[in-house]
């Protein structure tokens, strides 16, 4: 019997000894790494999970265990709430305080503007990142397009990093201001030039909307400085789109307005000097805010013997150098 009873206590014994090694190890690493209350800047980098936040919280010292944080936010199911931005934390935080200043969200918000948008669809995904409440983002955005008119081509897209109570002039400024020292690079080379730096910009708007890929994008740089010198009309739809955009959403800013709609042929007889089928040259301003590459496809463009390109349905790009070239591959690569 004794040795019965030896043999059932053992597991309990076991299970005690664990449990109660597990209770004093998370009272140890739960506990705040120092009594310091003074608060440390924390960036969460876009696409960061649980074991890179875990990480990062332990390199700035916010905690004691990276394991600890690591069951604390699975266990409460809580992996999945903590979003990319930037925290006001502090190493006297406990863990669960810790991790309940993070569910509460980010006092700064990462905010991805790709290139190719127009200063409205700029505005509308700012306003949309950085607040919740709606008037306040149609606040935001009426301040943001108010410091945005006769900036747009000049507007860098780029992953901005911005406090939620940031105004929208601020975030123009400091669009302006990462554009101006963007393109310091080419200073040189634009004053060299023969476009000057607003033709640069409009006509790397231009290529943002017309390429697909990166490496194409001089050679259609070089056949539309080509075209324009001859006095073509640049026949470029994202210059039409950007007039009937205009026309049909700006009056409101409606922000699921497309601004970019497939044309008609009615379109392409818009009575607007941003329609470059009906007048020749560039158009007098930038239809989107463009990136490095087609900035500097602009500033280097290709030479080449081709006056023509067109788009297949799977985005291949395929040149000719006369009319008769061009329609047949209308034909071959488009069915039309």
């Amino acid at each position: 019997m004794k040795r019965l009873a030896f043999i059932l206590a053992v597991p309990i014994i076991l299970v005690v000894v664990l449990l109660s090694f597990s209770f004093i190890w998370w009272n140890q690493n739960s506990q705040p790494v120092s009594l310091n209350s003074e608060t440390s800047r924390f960036v969460i980098p876009k696409g960061y999970g649980a074991s890179q936040t875990a990480q990062k919280l332990f390199e700035q010292n916010l905690i004691k265990s990276t394991l600890a944080f690591k069951i604390y936010v699975q266990l409460r199911d809580f992996s999945g709430n903590i979003q990319a931005g930037e925290y006001d934390l502090s190493q006297n935080f406990s863990l669960p305080k810790l991790v309940e200043t993070l569910l509460k969200g980010p006092t700064s918000v990462w905010t991805t503007i790709p290139e190719g948008l127009r200063r409205e669809e700029i505005g509308i995904r700012f306003a949309q990142s950085l607040i919740k409440e709606k008037d306040q983002q149609e606040i935001f955005l009426n301040d943001f397009l108010q410091n945005t008119k006769g900036k747009e081509g000049f507007l860098f897209p780029d992953t901005y990093l911005f406090p939620r109570d940031m105004s929208g002039e601020k975030v123009a400024n400091f669009m302006k201001s990462t554009f101006d020292n963007r393109i310091s690079a080419f200073s040189k080379d634009i004053d060299s030039g023969s476009l000057n730096l607003n033709q640069i910009v409009t006509l790397a708007s231009l290529i943002e909307r017309e390429a697909k890929g990166i490496e194409e994008r001089p050679t259609i740089a070089g056949i539309l400085i080509k075209r324009a010198e001859a006095g073509w009309p640049l026949q470029v739809d994202a210059s039409v789109q950007y007039a009937v955009g205009t026309n049909k959403c700006q009056a409101s800013i409606d922000t699921n307005c497309n601004w970019w709609p497939i044309l008609t042929k009615e379109d392409l007889e818009i009575n607007s000097r941003f329609n470059t089928y009906k007048y020749s040259g560039f158009p007098p301003a930038p239809v989107s805010n463009p990136g490095l590459s087609s900035i500097k496809a602009a500033v280097f463009p290709q030479d080449s013997p081709y006056w023509f390109y067109l788009h297949d349905k799977d985005g291949n790009i395929h040149f000719a150098k006369t009319i008769e070239e061009h329609n047949e591959n209308i034909r071959t690569y488009l069915g039309k």
